[in-house]
């Protein structure tokens, strides 16, 4: 009898979230205001970090910056007053390193509050064959593009857990979906990030801390430096993506509270045929997008000073040596 309840509960339960999501596509979600709650930004010293507090600063909110390169973030800081933010704070912090996260973490606490909004913005790729990447590099990607996401949630989910109130945000990849050559130690990073958070979104759920939300983006390849000889073969139903056009699509996620935003939409789709159907048919829909190739040309990085050269989010033509986003 038990079964039966409980599959007649889970069926309208399926019915009622699956209608109210199509509500959603056609009246999207009232966003939230963000005006006043502390939001934190990893890798805030240039390109989509960068871009990220200068939105969030303009909706009035209380801005955290971090970042390995400080004349970066101090630009950043700069900029961000320009266009109407009225707090923000700066921490140089090596996000890679967990004891620096930690000390920085308890100082913002102190100096500034509980953090409101955690965007984790973190992100390097090496840009070499499987066989080609050094150790050192290897673990270099895993430690800012993943680990550091363990560090900077357990600093800062405990005040979130006792307040039940929250959001957690993992800039994530369409590399953290998909699989691609030359991306092997980027793609596997990512993955896990996206693992992490997901997995974290449901444990908080089942604690029933439901005020506290997580938002991951996937977005596909940026045009920045650190995808440099990166192409598409359909520009446009895969675009190399403008860093503008991802950070204002990101605000809008976490503003709406959307739990997962693949960047373009084209990518659902493709997600879909990639769980459902046959992996030649995959093989075809890639090469057919050109994903087989789109990667051919991308600028290798010798060195692991090198990659730290590049981020995800800064323009080819404004590169500078940080490791964060």
């Amino acid at each position: 009898m038990d079964g039966i309840v409980d599959t007649a509960s889970v069926l309208g339960k399926f019915l009622y979230y699956f209608l109210e999501s199509l509500a959603y596509k056609i009246f999207p979600k009232r966003k939230k205001s963000v005006a006043g709650e502390i939001v934190l930004i990893t890798g805030a010293g240039s390109g989509l970090g960068r871009q990220l507090a200068i939105k969030f600063g303009r909706l009035g909110a209380i801005l955290v910056l971090w970042d390995i390169n400080k004349e970066g973030n101090m630009e950043t800081s700069k900029l961000v007053k320009e266009n109407g933010a009225v707090k923000v704070f700066t921490y140089t912090c090596d996000c890679s390193n967990k004891q620096e996260v930690y000390s920085v973490a308890e100082q913002v606490k102190k100096e500034v509050g509980d953090v409101a909004i955690l965007i984790n913005n973190a992100g390097i790729v090496t840009g070499k064959l499987f066989l080609d990447v050094p150790d050192n590099m290897v673990e270099k990607s895993f430690l800012v593009n993943v680990l550091s996401h363990f560090w900077i949630y357990k600093a800062f989910l405990p005040a979130m857990i006792k307040a039940n109130h929250g959001h957690l945000v993992c800039v994530s990849s369409a590399a953290g979906l998909f699989g691609c050559n030359k991306l092997t130690d980027y793609c596997a990073s990512k993955f896990a990030a996206y693992g992490l958070t997901e997995s974290l979104f449901f444990e908080l759920s089942l604690q029933r801390k439901n005020k506290i939300k997580s938002t991951i983006i996937c977005p596909y390849f940026m045009n920045t430096g650190m995808f440099e000889g990166c192409s598409t073969k359909y520009p446009l139903l895969l675009p190399l993506l403008d860093q503008e056009f991802v950070a204002q699509s990101t605000v809008n996620a976490i503003l709406e509270e959307q739990h997962l935003v693949l960047i373009p939409s084209i990518l659902y789709a493709a997600l879909f045929i990639k769980h459902f159907a046959a992996t030649k048919i995959v093989l075809a829909f890639s090469e057919y997008l050109g994903v087989d190739t789109c990667l051919a040309e991308l600028k290798e990085r010798k060195t692991a000073e090198e990659i730290e050269t590049e981020t995800e989010g800064t323009p080819k033509a404004q590169t500078s040596s940080v490791v964060m986003q």
